[in-house]
């Protein structure tokens, strides 16, 4: 069946080769299909039609329930056929498997897997060939001619028939490439067949993996996970510097918490603005939403009388009770991010106004009037049992890390399981066709404006309680760069229409822990910005040749 001199199978000899596996396990197969034909399959014929019926608008209840009824006993009895021909159906599939494990491999997949690695040899060495005589040809060919246009023309009509070859290379290898997975999919075809579906884990996993490796393309692998690779080996090597350079270890279980426990608040944030990033815009504002928040925070939470006024009035909330003060200055906090971002969500909307444009003029009016109406001073502290009351530490561990758990998965739910989820993607992706279907553009894009204030104000309130206060309308500066940047660099689009919440957790880590080990390293505040725009930029970069490429 194999020549002498190759191990390359022909078509011919390839189907051979299987033959003699199709032929048992087919036999087994059509034993089986009998044995299910009056049981299994009836079983399953007879529950869709009940489903189908129960969804069924055309007859009456009534109707419904004797056809149901009869039905039932139709699929008691396929049931009783199912039980007794259960074992029968199983001792032909255990034979059927058994002979596939015995024979499928050694006496057809490893062929077919030598015969593959040679048809790729045999390619190159094509191409190889190929191109050695094409040289060889335009060598002589430009050896005769003297005008330089006919010469230009003739490395033209060279270099396109180098493609020429490049490609029928490509074409060949990617023959050979399907044939080995062709050739592995079969054995688990005739697996589906007998098991109607059902794999094993370990089963699974080896498709999944085969599927993996078939459809792998390495520029779209470095296109979508090539920065996540340069950060980790950025990581890896702040890990080897920092023991050496600082004496102590940077991977330790405490710097872990710490850094989830400086993200969990910018997880607020970031999850606030990659609705809006998803909508093709952004949101300028949110450093002084944090700060105008931590203000009011802490003004309402403050230990004792506020030493500094708000329009010149000093405020006392010493007569509340503590869980009261907590529960208005979230109310506050929400209730003050949520009026600014639906005002920069109305006139984006209505009027069509780049949301750069509406979020910057949101940003200022909110620092002049918090700068103004504070004179820029800062609150000092917050009551000292309110922290420990809200993100109390277990065991050492920060329970602030559970509220942006929680945040993620409400964020999750909204985006993945309901209606206006959907609706964001669709816009996001295209507003004009969502429009066209019946989407509107104004309620979803002031929706996801409203849904990013809500989460500022979490964000900010939580920040408050961490810090133990010391609000200010200049403390935030710069957070709406980090927020935004964490979303691209987790894959959040500014195309529209993609990213996942995944992404936008996976962003927040990277930035906090790449900022917390260049602190502990000891890299100076303005070189870190540095670092960051450089992420920032390889980011977008990559998300816009990933943009490219699909158009």
């Amino acid at each position: 069946m194999v020549s002498d001199n190759t191990k390359i199978l022909t078509a011919e000899q390839e189907a051979q080769l299987r033959q003699p596996i199709d032929e048992y396990v087919g036999a087994i197969q059509e034993k089986i299909d009998a044995l299910r034909e009056d049981g299994t399959d009836k079983v399953i014929e007879i529950q869709n039609t009940i489903e189908s019926l129960k969804r069924d608008r055309i007859y009456t209840a009534q109707e419904k329930a004797e056809k149901i009824q009869a039905l039932t006993k139709e699929l008691e009895a396929a049931k009783a056929v199912e039980a007794r021909n259960k074992d029968q159906v199983a001792k032909l599939i255990a034979d059927a498997e058994g002979y596939l494990k015995a024979h499928f491999n050694t006496d057809y997949y490893q062929a077919v897997v030598a015969s593959c690695k040679e048809e790729k040899v045999l390619a190159e060495q094509n191409y190889q060939a190929a191109v050695s005589q094409l040289e060889k040809e335009h060598q002589a060919t430009v050896s005769k001619l003297s005008d330089q246009h006919e010469i230009k023309d003739e490395k033209y009509v060279h270099k396109n028939r180098l493609f020429d070859a490049k490609m029928q290379r490509a074409k060949a290898l990617q023959e050979v490439k399907d044939r080995q997975h062709a050739a592995f999919d079969h054995k688990y075809h005739l697996i589906d067949m007998l098991r109607m579906s059902k794999f094993t884990f370990g089963e699974s996993m080896a498709q999944k993996w085969e599927n993996y490796k078939y459809t792998f393309n390495r520029r779209d692998f470095l296109l979508k996970n090539g920065l996540y690779i340069a950060i980790i080996i950025i990581f890896i090597a702040l890990c080897i510097i920092t023991p050496i350079v600082k004496g102590m270890p940077l991977l330790t279980v405490n710097n872990v918490l710490n850094i989830l426990q400086q993200a969990s608040p910018r997880m607020f944030l970031a999850l606030g603005v990659a609705g809006l990033i998803l909508l093709a815009g952004t949101d300028l504002s949110i450093g002084r939403m944090v700060g105008m928040g931590m203000t009011a925070a802490t003004i309402i939470m403050h230990q004792g009388i506020n030493t500094g006024s708000v329009f010149g009035h000093i405020f006392d909330f010493t007569g509340v009770p503590v869980i009261g003060r907590v529960i208005l200055a979230l109310v506050v906090c929400v209730v003050l991010c949520t009026v600014f971002t639906t005002i920069a969500g109305f006139f984006t909307a209505k009027f069509k106004m780049h949301p750069f444009i509406s979020t910057m003029a949101n940003m200022l009016v909110i620092f002049g009037l918090v700068t103004y109406s504070t004179k820029g001073v800062s609150f000092g502290a917050i009551d000292s049992s309110i922290p420990n009351m809200i993100m109390p530490r277990i065991n050492n561990f920060p329970t602030i890390i559970l509220w942006a758990v929680a945040a993620v998965v409400v964020v999750w739910f909204i985006w993945n399981k309901t209606t206006f989820g959907k609706n964001l993607y669709a816009v996001g992706g295209n507003p004009e066709a969502a429009a066209v279907s019946g989407i509107s553009v104004f309620k979803v894009t002031v929706g996801a404006f409203i849904m990013a204030g809500i989460l500022y104000g979490f964000g900010s309130w939580l920040e408050c309680i961490r810090m133990f206060g010391s609000g200010s309308a200049a403390y935030g500066q710069g957070w709406e760069m980090d927020a935004i940047a964490a979303c691209v660099v987790g894959g959040i689009s500014f195309t529209g229409g993609i990213g996942k919440i995944s992404g936008c957790v996976v962003g927040v880590f990277i930035f906090t822990a790449l900022t917390y080990s260049l602190t502990t390293l000891g890299i100076d505040t303005n070189l870190q910005f540095v670092f960051s725009g450089i992420i920032i930029l390889v980011a977008v970069m990559l998300d816009c040749l990933k943009y490219v490429q699909k158009k």
